[in-house]
């Protein structure tokens, strides 16, 4: 069966998408710690981002840059930070999540909730920043 990240790829599932190329898609986190919170993966269904092959995890990483600039671009923050957790979905993923201090990335806290207008401006923001 394929993860919800494949079936969003695959337009299956909505997503409030910021970018794309031919092998990764990134899109807002609808659980969001911040808003900004955005999502970068392969194509590719692949469980672990460690089981990517060194030129796909290159790729990856260097799609993630270019998100992650668009992001920092688009929104109040002091940094962005990636986290790569893995737990959660069976799909390779980074987490792009802007931040003011380090307890902004916490996972633990409530995650925002944010209205499908908000997510649209937000994800409509950051598509315009992507180089």
């Amino acid at each position: 069966m394929a993860s919800i990240f494949s079936r969003i790829i695959a337009g299956e599932i909505p997503s409030y998408k910021v970018a794309e190329d031919d092998r990764h898609y990134a899109f807002l986190d609808i659980n969001p710690v911040s808003e900004g919170h955005t999502l970068v993966v392969p194509k590719r269904e692949v469980d672990y981002i460690f089981n990517l092959d060194d030129e796909e995890y290159a790729a990856l990483q260097l799609f993630a840059k270019r998100v992650a600039k668009a992001v920092e671009k688009s929104t109040d923050c002091a940094r962005i930070a990636t986290a790569v957790i893995g737990l959660e979905v069976p799909h390779a993923h980074i987490h792009i999540v802007p931040i003011k201090t380090e307890d902004d990335l916490d996972f633990r806290k409530a995650k925002l909730q944010l209205e499908p207008e908000r997510m649209a401006e937000i994800a409509s923001r950051i598509a315009a920043n992507f180089e």
